[in-house]
């Protein structure tokens, strides 16, 4: 008779897993997803709503520059634009250093539904519901399908990104 042995599965600190958070990863795994999120987002906008794709940066711009850079015209204009990036990176930046702590000891499929699910809760719930309101209520508009589609994979990109920039752990 045949004697099977039966393995546990690896422990966070195993080898190939890593037991802290590799803050470079994040980093990059932040403006990975801030980029895919931007580029979706217009696209989408324009392929479904049939709105410019400027309009979503000019939203962003306003939560400095005030309402008047709002649509319409939603035009391209650099000084908008601009700022929105000076916004939306630094923020995408934090959001990758909260998901790459998060999944650091996850495998790939667990890390990309963590991400995406901190990306619909934490990022598009909590901003367009909690925050906006009170704070850059033209956000309340942008309450679509889109939105939450778009947050969903900027937590999604950021986790897959990090899962493949992280380094393994160093063996000692």
């Amino acid at each position: 008779m045949a004697h099977e042995q039966v393995h546990p599965a690896p422990r966070a600190g195993s080898a190939g897993v890593r037991s802290t958070t590799d803050w470079r990863a994040s980093v990059w795994a932040g403006l990975i997803a801030g980029l895919v999120f931007m580029m979706l987002e217009m696209v989408m906008v324009w392929l479904f709503m049939g709105q410019s794709p400027w309009g979503p940066p000019r939203m962003m711009a306003a939560m400095v520059m005030g309402p008047e850079v709002l649509p319409p015209p939603a035009t391209f204009a650099m000084m908008p634009m601009m700022v929105a990036m000076m916004i939306h990176f630094p923020l995408s930046v934090v959001y990758g250093l909260v998901i790459g702590w998060m999944v650091h000891r996850m495998d790939m499929g667990m890390a990309v539904l963590a991400g995406a699910a901190f990306g619909l809760i934490a990022v598009y719930f909590v901003n367009f519901y909690l925050i906006a309101p009170a704070m850059f209520p033209w956000f309340v508009e942008a309450r679509n399908w889109i939105g939450a589609f778009a947050h969903l994979m900027f937590g999604a990109v950021a986790a897959a990104a990090y899962i493949r920039l992280r380094k393994p752990r160093s063996r000692v």
